[in-house]
């Protein structure tokens, strides 16, 4: 497997990361990478920026140097009923949007009631993406996520991070999840949870354990911008019209969906 996008990447604006947005655009283009996004905390997060942070990322070209980004956001599940700290006007500037919990917003509870909060989170209509659903802190029934991600068009993130120096635990879950994915017919996307520039389009843990376990690529759709513009087209974003010029000279252009 190869992965030319990474859909989670944080910078100096989520004040516990260490790069810049330049630093992403000039690193995912050393590594040839074709899309990274920067989704940064919520203002819920202690280090999270505020809301004039996501509403003013229109200011960041949507391409510099043949790499494109994705104006994006992590987002806080703040409690069981699934509410995330995205205002409703917010929502507009976003490209893409990944729900999580994080220990200092959604206190540890039990599998029920964290199952229910991811589920009414992925029921909102507000996210995109379920951020390192693999953390052991926060046991969740993978079969009924799985099936709700899918019902509302979901993607669950496998998250590098989670393999190497957070959420310790995290290994035998993602890997049960994403036998779970395959089993029902779902998808993920494979992402970096990148704190520095060093680490953006780093998922080679994620490619090392969907190997193992014949997880098959085509169930990946950050695998390309093709596939992950094709899956934004299906949630309405203007970012497929935005970046069509741009999308038509990569390669396989001429086979991949047109955009809507």
């Amino acid at each position: 497997m190869k992965m030319l996008t990474d859909t989670h990447c944080h910078t100096v604006a989520s004040t516990h990361a260490y790069s810049t947005v330049h630093d992403y655009f000039e690193l995912s283009r050393q590594k040839g990478l074709q899309l990274f996004s920067i989704t940064d905390h919520a203002p819920t997060m202690p280090d999270g920026p505020h809301y004039w942070h996501f509403g003013n990322m229109q200011v960041i070209p949507r391409v510099v140097g043949n790499v494109a980004m994705l104006r994006g956001i992590e987002a806080n599940i703040l409690a069981p009923d699934g509410e995330l700290d995205i205002p409703p006007k917010l929502n507009a500037f976003l490209d893409i949007a990944i729900a999580s919990f994080h220990e200092p917003v959604f206190p540890f509870a039990d599998e029920k009631t964290h199952t229910r909060a991811l589920i009414n989170a992925i029921g909102s209509g507000l996210c995109q993406v379920v951020g390192h659903p693999g953390n052991p802190n926060y046991p969740i029934d993978f079969e009924e996520v799985v099936r709700a991600a899918r019902d509302h068009n979901v993607l669950l993130e496998i998250n590098n991070s989670s393999f190497t120096h957070s959420r310790n635990g995290s290994e035998s879950r993602c890997i049960r999840l994403l036998e779970t994915v395959d089993r029902l017919d779902w998808k993920v996307v494979f992402a970096s949870d990148a704190h520095v520039a060093y680490q953006v389009g780093e998922v080679s843990q994620c490619i090392a354990k969907a190997e193992a376990i014949g997880f098959p690529e085509h169930r990946v759709v950050s695998a390309d911008a093709h596939r992950l513009l094709d899956f934004l087209a299906e949630h309405d974003k203007p970012v497929v019209a935005e970046l069509a010029a741009w999308r038509a000279q990569l390669p396989g252009a001429a086979t991949s969906a047109t955009p809507a």
